[in-house]
């Protein structure tokens, strides 16, 4: 569970537009006089910085996916003691940018990491807190690809195969089969605002 914050978490595929709504959920929030701390992963503190860097941008880095799963563990259980924990024990809201069920759907359906295992490290490394409300933004792999292409630049999970892609979707939704009271999928394929409008009242809807 959270302290006595409120913890949400958004999540999704590559180019499902994540940030952009994580940043217009802040934005909705505060104009409620809610106080939010917005923060994604990984990338938060100078821990996160180097796994970010390591993890999406050093392309030459080719990781076993086992390492690759225990950096983002490290990232969090870093993330959660520093930032998230202390936020939510001043009864801030917390908007994260992906967390523990990105890891289960990247590392255990995508690359095929045994999943217990992943499940079992991704929310350990959580140190205890899970969100209270998690939206899991819904776009088909080729769409969210072309959204990345179109943009320019790119990580090296972007340039996994549309097989890797996929299989992150149906990891989404095998993760909010097993957790209706938690989880809500949002068809991503929308224009921003119109997104961004659905997703508010669920917010509300759920979390007060």
């Amino acid at each position: 569970m959270s302290e006595s914050g409120i913890f949400i978490t958004l999540e999704g595929i590559e180019g499902c537009g994540k940030t952009t709504q994580s940043l217009a959920l802040k934005d909705f929030l505060e104009s409620k006089d809610c106080k939010v701390t917005h923060t994604q992963e990984p990338g938060w503190g100078v821990l996160g910085k180097y796994t970010r860097k390591m993890l999406l941008d050093e392309k030459e880095l080719r990781l076993e996916p086992f390492a690759e799963l225990c950096l983002f563990c490290a990232d969090r259980a870093q993330h959660v003691r520093g930032l998230i924990k202390p936020s939510l024990e001043e009864g801030h809201t917390v908007v994260c940018d992906r967390f523990s069920d990105s890891t289960v759907a990247y590392q255990g359906y995508g690359r095929g990491l045994n999943l217990d295992l992943v499940e079992k490290m991704a929310w350990a490394a959580a140190l205890g807190v899970i969100p209270d409300l998690t939206i899991i933004l819904d776009l088909p792999a080729e769409a969210g690809l072309e959204r990345i292409k179109d943009r320019g630049g790119t990580t090296k999970i972007d340039e996994e195969s549309i097989e890797f892609h996929t299989r992150v979707r149906e990891g989404f939704y095998k993760i909010a089969e097993s957790e209706p009271k938690r989880v809500v999928v949002v068809g991503a394929d929308k224009p921003i605002d119109e997104l961004a409008a659905e997703i508010a009242p669920i917010v509300m809807k759920r979390v007060g």
